[in-house]
């Protein structure tokens, strides 16, 4: 193995992160080193460049700025409100109660508008108030946020299975919407299993039971939010339209819903815009230049050769998955989740179809594993988010993270190894 393009790589990188370079230049600088190592300078930065263009020249890619503008409408259009009245009838009454109406709130959310970011946002800023209120510390209320809001990168709409999609060649994105549903949920439970098992320890308040009249009246307020489920996922399964054609649908429909609830109005929308806008750039940029990374990879032949050294280690399954988990593990710590689904797809994808592997499964797995280093600092957008939101310290709020964060891991060790929990949906629409 020739070592040299691969210590520029990993070395490169690290610096210009430690130096404070922003993530997508730290890629494509490191890119382009990288490529110095073979060729010369020119063809190495006309390379890179040439990359991160065709990168992006993609259709179904076109869905990613669309659904993030329909997570900015439904954001700005009263739907969060909803969802978390509706959540509350459901689980108000149990054991941590508020905790779990913001786990709850925030797996609808995601479902509904895909963006861990946004469900961050929105459920911290209502119930992060309202969980004081009721005696409940900050800090626990910031890490329940915190990592419930990523499980709307698992349950579809999803914008990073969408970029696994393209990173794998061609897995089929309706497949992968379907494949996330029962991995979404079932982390969702572990995290409340542990919430309500820590606000029983602590002594948090039990709110009162909502009567069948009450549910009944918060789903039917929340039933045209809740629709858009039917519309955007039915549509894909059912052969419709595609991704990203529903991406379109789904802002149409957030658009009239927030006007509906005359909490989007036309003097409003270009401010929503514009958000969508900074934040498709910020990822576009990401995405351009982790295909440049991606391709510099490949051109020095690392994947191939991480792959034999992997199934040189062993070829048992168990193992190379563990193996794989653990490095993903400490990659989501340093690094963005969609530049590091771009990069190390192509290296870990090879060994995994290898030894039987499935991968929509994979993609399954790996979203979940880098879910958790959205909740890590020094990089975790989410954390970050969610303790801006709580007006904290990350510092404080890592002891009641932690036993959220080993509800997730438990969660990924199952999705590993139970391939049925990823691909029982997708085989059931025969996809």
């Amino acid at each position: 193995m020739e070592y040299l393009p691969i210590i520029v790589l990993v070395l490169s990188f690290v610096v210009l992160l430690a130096i404070g370079t922003p993530v997508a230049w730290s890629i494509a600088i490191s890119s382009v080193l990288t490529m110095l190592v073979s060729i010369p300078v020119l063809p190495a930065f006309t390379t890179v460049s040439q990359r991160i263009g065709t990168g992006l020249d993609s259709f179904a890619l076109l869905a990613i700025p669309l659904f993030i503008l329909s997570g900015e409408l439904m954001n700005k259009g009263g739907i969060a409100h909803r969802l978390i009245a509706f959540a509350k009838t459901l689980v108000g009454s149990l054991p941590g109660g508020l905790a779990l109406i913001n786990i709850v709130s925030a797996m609808l959310m995601g479902a509904i508008a895909g963006s861990a970011m946004a469900a961050a946002s929105a459920m911290g800023s209502i119930l992060g108030p309202e969980m004081e209120k009721e005696g409940y510390s900050k800090e626990f209320g910031a890490a329940v946020n915190i990592t419930a809001a990523t499980t709307g990168l698992i349950i579809p709409p999803s914008n990073v299975l969408i970029v696994y999609s393209l990173a794998s060649g061609g897995a089929s994105i309706a497949a992968l919407f379907l494949a996330g549903y029962i991995p979404g949920i079932l982390t969702g439970l572990f995290l409340m299993i542990i919430a309500s098992f820590w606000a029983k320890k602590k002594d948090y308040k039990v709110g009162k039971r909502s009567t069948l009249k009450e549910v009944f009246k918060t789903f039917v307020d929340a039933l045209p939010s809740l629709f858009m489920l039917v519309v955007v996922i039915g549509g894909i399964v059912a052969g419709i339209f595609t991704a990203t054609e529903a991406s379109a649908i789904a802002v149409l429909y957030s658009m009239l819903l927030g006007f509906f609830y005359k909490e989007i109005s036309l003097p409003r929308l270009p401010k929503i815009l514009l958000d969508s806008a900074s934040t498709t750039a910020i990822v576009m940029l990401l995405i351009g230049a982790s295909m440049s990374m991606s391709w510099a990879l490949s051109y020095e032949n690392i994947p191939q050769e991480i792959s034999s050294g992997l199934l040189g280690i062993s070829d048992n399954k168990i193992v190379i998955l563990l193996i794989i988990n653990l490095l993903l593990l400490f990659v989501g710590i340093f690094m963005d989740m969609t530049p590091a689904v771009l990069i190390f797809t192509p290296i870990f994808l090879p060994v995994v179809t290898k030894l039987g592997l499935d991968p929509v499964h994979f993609g399954i797995i790996m979203v979940l594993n880098l879910c958790i280093g959205l909740c890590t600092p020094p990089v975790g957008s989410v954390l970050f988010v969610g303790v801006g939101i709580a007006n904290t310290t990350i510092e404080k709020v890592i002891k009641p993270l932690l036993p959220l964060f080993l509800a997730m891991v438990l969660a990924l060790l199952l999705v590993t190894y139970i391939p049925e929990l990823s691909l029982w949906l997708p085989s059931l629409f025969d996809l």
